[in-house]
This record gives structure tokens, C-alpha cells and sequence, in this order.
């Protein structure tokens, strides 16, 4: 009976070593597989590093492509667009003006009344329409007279139209956000469709005339006085608060930016005479691209699979198109080194399925127990029950990729200031140092729902600015938040520009 008892004891001692060495195993295992999580996040934070030096690369190469872009068409990846735009709106403008904006699948017209005066409110009164989906295809004619129709309709219910002569045309700003080649401040050629449509006839025409041809074929007595993009409008309406507005940038779903450069600076045009000595220029920025940019595997994936690849390199790091989708590649990359994720959602295999919103309320939710990352995990991406370490590690990825891109941005506004010699450095060409110069108050007009709805990438964006700048040069630099400036400030343009009986640009 002893050696039963002592046979059994030794049984049941050898299964307890035998439990707790499958425990210790799975214990050693689970450490492992979250090492490689943590793993993924360094490698992560390694490669997205944007030290100072490095943005100050970023903002040399950023001048240096601006002024070969200038220098000659195809000479750099910005296009440094001449905008033939030479007089900014500054608050003197009198009279009604009107706007049509057509960027995507509906278009705005707009009026504003402007009483000669700078007001911090404009009035003014906007109609919307959606785009039949066959006009989107169809023809020209077809599309700009349906676009005169409603713009006539608008005017039609205006209310005092006295101070209107009757043989005075009404003037308008045209906010085209297709590519287009200008010829003047009031006239370009269509290079390209985009944002699905698709009319073939357009390509090549004339885009202004399309559309005051289809305004007289409705009897609408309206001229187009300036032919725009959203980034020279939110310019615009800027400069139109703040004389000292100098450059926008538009940070949103996509971006862009422009800035008012001196007509002498623009070499591929020489002869280019303007009343001001000066020119707005459009950078199309999100094609810019530097060895200096901090890019990772997951953004060469994203850029092979997208529509256009090796094309605008520096918006796919920065705009809200994108950060999403890198976040989500991310987590995938984690759940394929680990079962932090089992089982794995079939959703999280879908691009853009992870939209920028959605990163930016994980990112900046600060309950205790991150309850808003554990609701979009389970709701957006069927991924239920993460545990709390898992989700923080969530809200870190966010952190790393949104922090990247809104340094970036920093750098790529610092760029554009220091190629006009706002940097506190004396330019591109300049020799004087920081201490040769006073600073002049600088303003760069900011539009874009990444920026505004943003609060941690907008907190980044500055932090940067002042590190990039240093504070005794960052305190002169001013962003200030436009609102609708692509309307908006096309209406404005069409006023500024309603002056001269022709254009006051000329090639000679």
C-alpha cells in the first residue's frame, strides 16, 4: 500500500511538471510572438524617424526642386504651375461677384457681395447640385449647359440687382480642380479628366470659353474673370484677411499648395510682365520627392498597389488618403507575426477600409480604457475583444504615422518659405545670416480637414515648425485657418481681376 501511495504521489508530480512545463512553454511562446509585435513598432518608429536634421534636409530639397521647377517644365517633380494670377485680393474690392466650383461629383455656385471694405464675415449665399452620372460622361456641351442652366436659376433669385448696369456683365471665379494647362488668369486648356469623369471632347478645349459659350446659349449675361484651383483660392481668400499671407496649403483628404513668388524668379517664362512684380505659382507639392523622406515598406506597398504609382510621393505620405490605409497595413503586418488578432478579420484585408477619421479618434482617445479604439476595432474592422496593451500598441502606430506626416508638412511649408527667403535665412540664394535680417511677419493661409479636424496632427505640425525655424524666427510665422477659400476665394478673384479690361499678365 506504501509503494501504491508513493508510486501514485510520484504520478501525480510528474503530471504537475508536466502541466506547468506546458504552461511555461506557451508562457515563453506568447512572450515571443508579442516581442515580434513590439518588434514591428520599433522597426516602425525607426524608419518614420523624423529627426530635425532630417526635416531640414527635407526643406532644403524642397527650395531646391521648387527653384528647378521654375527654372523648366520637367526640370523637377513639382510642376510649379504660372497661375497668371498677379493681384491678390486685399479687402478694397466693391460689388457682387459669383463663384462656380467644380471639383468631383457636384458642384457650388456662390455670391458674395463685397462692400469695399476687409470684413472678418462675407456674406454671401451658395446653391449646390449633384451631376447627373450620365453628364459625367456624355458630352461637353451637355455638361457646362447644365451647369448654366442652375448657375442662371441662381442668379434669377437674387433679390436688389440694382446696382448692376445693364450692360455690365457679371463677373465670375472658376474653380476648376481638374489639370489644366493656363494661358491667362481667365483661361486654360484641359490636360486630363480625373474623379471619374470622363468627357472626351473636353480634353484639350478651352475650359473658360466652354462654359461662357454655354452661359450665352442660356442667356445668362456672365464673363469668366478668373480661372482658379482650390489652393489659389484658399490663397486668395486669405491674402483677402491678411495682406500678409504669403503661400496655402491645402492638408485634407489630398494636398497641394501655392505661393506668390516674384515674376523675376520664374525663369522657364522669361519676359513675363505683371503689374505687381509678382505671380502666384501652384506647386502641385504632392508629386515632391527626396532621397531625405523617411519611407517605409508599407508605404512602397501601398504606392505599388494604388492607381499611380511612383507618382505623388509626398502626398501619399502625408494626406488624409493615406494615413489609413498605412496604419492598417501596419496591424496586419502585427497580426501575421502573432494571434494578438485570432481569429484574423477578413475585413482588415481591405484597402482603405481604415479611413484617416477613424485613426485620428483611436489617436486621441483618451478614456482610461480606450473605449472608442476597442468600438472601431469591433465595429469597423470585426476584430472583437482586444486587450487593453493591444490597443495602446494601436494608438501608438497611429501616433508614429500621423506624427511623420504632419513633420513632413512642417518641412515642406518651411521649404516654400525659405525658397522666398521668409525662413529667416535670406532665401535659396541669400547670404545673409539669421542675424543680418528682421523677420517680416509671415502668414500661410491653411485649409483642409486633416489640419482642422486633426488636433494631434495639427499639434505635431507646429511642435515641428518652431523646431525646423527655431522660436525667434517660428514667432513670426503665422498659420491661419481659411474656410472655403476654393469658392470663396474665387469669387474674390474674380473681383480683384474685374478691373482690367484685359488681362494684366502678357507674354512679350
Amino acid at each position: 500500500m506504501g509503494k501504491v501511495a508513493v508510486g501514485l504521489a510520484v504520478g501525480v508530480a510528474v503530471a504537475a511538471c508536466a502541466v506547468a512545463t506546458v504552461v511555461v512553454g506557451r508562457r515563453i511562446r506568447s512572450r515571443r510572438k508579442w516581442r515580434r509585435v513590439v518588434g514591428v513598432l520599433k522597426e516602425l518608429e525607426q524608419s518614420c524617424e523624423t529627426t530635425v536634421g532630417r526635416l531640414r534636409q527635407v526643406v532644403d530639397a524642397m527650395a531646391v526642386e521648387m527653384h528647378a521647377g521654375l527654372a523648366s517644365d520637367g526640370g523637377s517633380k513639382l510642376k510649379m504651375l504660372l497661375t497668371f494670377v498677379d493681384k491678390l485680393p486685399n479687402g478694397s474690392e466693391k460689388g457682387t461677384y459669383y463663384a462656380l466650383d467644380l471639383g468631383g461629383t457636384n458642384f457650388r455656385v456662390l455670391r458674395v457681395k463685397l462692400e469695399g471694405t476687409r470684413s472678418s464675415t462675407l456674406e454671401h449665399d451658395v446653391y449646390r447640385q449633384a451631376i447627373p452620372q450620365d453628364l459625367m460622361t456624355g458630352s461637353s456641351e451637355d455638361l457646362f449647359d447644365f451647369i448654366a442652366s442652375s448657375l442662371k436659376e441662381f442668379v434669377e433669385r437674387e433679390g436688389d440687382i440694382s446696382e448692376l448696369s445693364l450692360d455690365r456683365r457679371r463677373e465670375l471665379g472658376f474653380t476648376f480642380s481638374f489639370p489644366v494647362k493656363q494661358m491667362s488668369v481667365s483661361s486654360g486648356t484641359l490636360l486630363k479628366w480625373t474623379k471619374g469623369f470622363s468627357i472626351e471632347d473636353m480634353v484639350g478645349r478651352e475650359i473658360a470659353e466652354c462654359l461662357e459659350n454655354a452661359m450665352t446659349r442660356k442667356g445668362l449675361n456672365m464673363r469668366v474673370a478668373a480661372l482658379v484651383n482650390d489652393s489659389v483660392g484658399s490663397l486668395a481668400l486669405g491674402h483677402y484677411h491678411d495682406t500678409d499671407t504669403v503661400a496655402a496649403v491645402i492638408i485634407g483628404t489630398g494636398t497641394n499648395a501655392c505661393y506668390l513668388e516674384r515674376t523675376d524668379a520664374i525663369i522657364k517664362s522669361q519676359g513675363l510682365l505683371t503689374t505687381s512684380g509678382g505671380m502666384v505659382v501652384n506647386m502641385e507639392w504632392g508629386n515632391f520627392w527626396s532621397s531625405h523622406l523617411p519611407r517605409t515598406l508599407y508605404d512602397i506597398e501601398l504606392d505599388a498597389d494604388s492607381p499611380n504609382p511612383n507618382d505623388q510621393g509626398f502626398e501619399k505620405l502625408i494626406s488624409g488618403m493615406y494615413l489609413g490605409d498605412v496604419v492598417r497595413r501596419v496591424i496586419v503586418r502585427m497580426s501575421q507575426e502573432s494571434d494578438i488578432f485570432d481569429p484574423i478579420s477578413s475585413k482588415l484585408s481591405m484597402p482603405f477600409i481604415l479611413r484617416t477619421p477613424l485613426i485620428a479618434a483611436m489617436h486621441e482617445d483618451d478614456s482610461p480604457d480606450l473605449e472608442e479604439v476597442r468600438r472601431i476595432l469591433r465595429d469597423n474592422l470585426e476584430i472583437p475583444d482586444v486587450p487593453l496593451k493591444v490597443r495602446k500598441l494601436i494608438v501608438k502606430v497611429c501616433d508614429v504615422v500621423t506624427r511623420r506626416a504632419a513633420r513632413l508638412a512642417a518641412a515642406g511649408i518651411v521649404g516654400i518659405l525659405k525658397k522666398i527667403g521668409r525662413d529667416g535665412s535670406g532665401g535659396i540664394a541669400g547670404g545673409r545670416s539669421r542675424s543680418d535680417q528682421k523677420m517680416r511677419r509671415t502668414v500661410v493661409a491653411m485649409e483642409g480637414g486633416l489640419y482642422t479636424g486633426y488636433t494631434m496632427f495639427r499639434d505635431y505640425l507646429h511642435e515641428a515648425l518652431t523646431e525646423i525655424l527655431g522660436e525667434d524666427i517660428a514667432q513670426h510665422v503665422i498659420i491661419k485657418v481659411t474656410e472655403d477659400g476654393s469658392a470663396m476665394g474665387a469669387a474674390l478673384l474674380a473681383a480683384s481681376n474685374s478691373s482690367y479690361p484685359v488681362d494684366s499678365v502678357q507674354l512679350l
